[in-house]
């Protein structure tokens, strides 16, 4: 089992950039296994994939609205995947989650295991 916990989130202007990290532990050397994702909830809508990233690493997807701006990576080694979120926009305030998946995608129902969440506000 993995515990996931995010971290990073915050009040930002429009325009700014805030790092998201999501950090293991728990049955951390089954971490290489899993492809990672970013999900966000924003109050009255439906949770959206973000970003996601293959186990290696190898493969990245990320959705319209994050396209050119986020950047996912992720490190093995520390057992933690990152988010870098630049030009960010009102329009992406809402809570972060992290999640592990063995398949990937963009489709929370594909993922196991996930975090308590880390709120991004974009206001000036």
């Amino acid at each position: 089992q993995l515990l996931l916990v995010e971290s990073g989130g915050g009040l930002v202007q429009p325009g700014g950039s805030l790092r998201l990290s999501c950090t293991a532990s728990g049955d951390t050397a089954d971490y290489h296994y899993y492809a990672m994702g970013w999900f966000r909830q924003a109050p009255g809508k439906e949770r959206e994939g973000v970003s996601c990233i293959s186990s290696s690493g190898s493969s990245i997807t990320y959705a319209d609205s994050a396209q050119g701006r986020f950047t996912i990576s992720r490190d093995n080694t520390r057992n933690t995947v990152y988010l870098q979120m630049n030009r960010l926009k009102p329009e992406d305030t809402a809570m972060y989650y992290c999640a592990a998946s063995l398949i990937g995608g963009l489709v929370d129902s594909e993922y196991d295991y996930w975090g308590q969440g880390t709120q991004v506000t974009v206001s000036s």
